[in-house]
């Protein structure tokens, strides 16, 4: 199982352990955030490519330059959905590739030790949980989230609440 496959556990399956198959206390028993970030801290290469992404000092801009390349993608509504109050709109591995462009994907990958597909649909599956904890109230900072410190600081300031 790779350290990707670690974390989606740990976020999409947040049921006591006796509800498991194999009832094991894995990560989900953390929490779905709280088992997203103490898996993170224990792997920093998973929370600084997340804090590259999102950070105001990453290639992409920042959580506003990562929004206007899903709205140049046709992907803004589902972006959206993931700073708004209401329901986290999913997006594919493919859809990220679109937005984020495969060169992306692959140095990612290779930071976590999977391919560019893997990156791709492992991060589509935890990046929309994520921008949406870290948007509580439903609005993304003018000023952004920071730069990747500041968000790494953020990060385990949410996994201490």
């Amino acid at each position: 199982m790779g350290l990707l496959d670690s974390v989606l556990g740990a976020v999409s399956n947040p049921s006591p352990p006796e509800d498991r198959p194999g009832g094991g206390a894995g990560l989900g028993a953390l929490g779905g955030l709280g088992g997203l970030i103490g898996l993170a801290t224990s792997h920093p290469q998973l929370l600084q490519a997340v804090a590259g992404l999102l950070g105001n000092d990453g290639e992409h801009g920042g959580l506003g330059g990562l929004m206007s390349k899903f709205q140049q993608a046709g992907l803004g509504d589902v972006a959206h959905s993931w700073v708004g109050t209401g329901a986290n709109q999913p997006v594919s591995g493919e859809q990220l590739t679109e937005v984020l462009g495969s060169d992306t994907l692959s140095q990612l990958g290779a930071k976590l030790g999977v391919g560019q597909g893997e990156a791709a649909t492992q991060l589509s599956q935890v990046l929309p949980g994520l921008i949406d904890h870290l948007t509580p109230n439903g609005q993304a900072p003018a000023e952004g989230l920071g730069n990747a410190g500041d968000l790494l600081g953020r990060l385990g300031s949410l996994l201490r609440k």
